[in-house]
């Protein structure tokens, strides 16, 4: 079905449908999976199954406050890896026994089988057209489902939007520079925050308060940035 016409395939059989000669369309980034979330999400996903809420009509919006750089755009991306993630949604039984060891104990084991099933398909997505032109406040991704399904693609679909469209504005911005008839090159692997972004950010920040922690006489608070 259609919403319009700078809206997004949707929903073709149950499946999202997105730019299907795009050669790339199958492969997903392996990183990108359920478990790419933040453990508060499947915690408010148990409040909402154990309050029997899960099936509630949910609408998320996906904006951004202010332009990067202290721009005056954003160039809107990561919309086609947001449809790969949405199409391929679901978890693996490593997923589940994972999230059994994680969360406390006592979560009813029927809440796991609800999880092992759940999927996307119910999940409508509307979107602005990859590549677009943006500013703050409008969105830029409209999700509507069942409220259980939209909150767990929360974390995942900001990271995936978040990143793409700050390095498609930074190279629209030296492009701007450049000018059209200048050969620009790419080597932002050498400087990027490691090759999976924020699971590299979540891993050191995690080695190095607890190498803190360990060092300190007393126990007290930390501020980072401070001398």
């Amino acid at each position: 079905m259609m919403s319009s016409n700078n809206s997004v395939d949707l929903l073709e059989d149950g499946a999202f449908a997105a730019n299907k000669n795009s050669w790339n369309r199958y492969y997903q980034n392996s990183v990108v999976q359920p478990l790419l979330t933040d453990l508060y999400q499947i915690t408010m996903a148990y409040a909402y199954w154990k309050s029997g809420k899960m099936d509630d009509h949910a609408v998320f919006d996906l904006f951004f406050r202010t332009n990067p750089f202290q721009g005056e755009f954003t160039i809107f991306a990561g919309l086609e890896e947001c449809l790969k993630f949405m199409e391929n949604f679901h978890y693996s039984e490593t997923d589940i026994e994972y999230l059994k060891h994680a969360l406390p104990q006592g979560i009813e084991e029927e809440f796991f089988d609800y999880l092992s099933q759940l999927t996307a398909k119910d999940v409508t997505l509307y979107a602005i057209e990859e590549g677009s032109v943006a500013f703050p406040r409008i969105p830029l991704i409209k999700i509507v489902g069942p409220l259980i399904i939209v909150q767990l693609l929360e974390t995942t679909l900001l990271t995936l939007v978040n990143y793409a469209s700050l390095m498609a504005t930074n190279a629209a911005r030296y492009r701007m520079v450049a000018g059209r008839h200048i050969n620009l090159l790419e080597f932002g692997l050498r400087r990027a925050q490691g090759p999976d972004g924020g699971l590299s950010a979540s891993k050191y920040s995690y080695i190095e308060l607890g190498m803190a922690f360990r060092n300190l006489p007393t126990r007290q608070s930390i501020a980072f940035g401070e001398p």
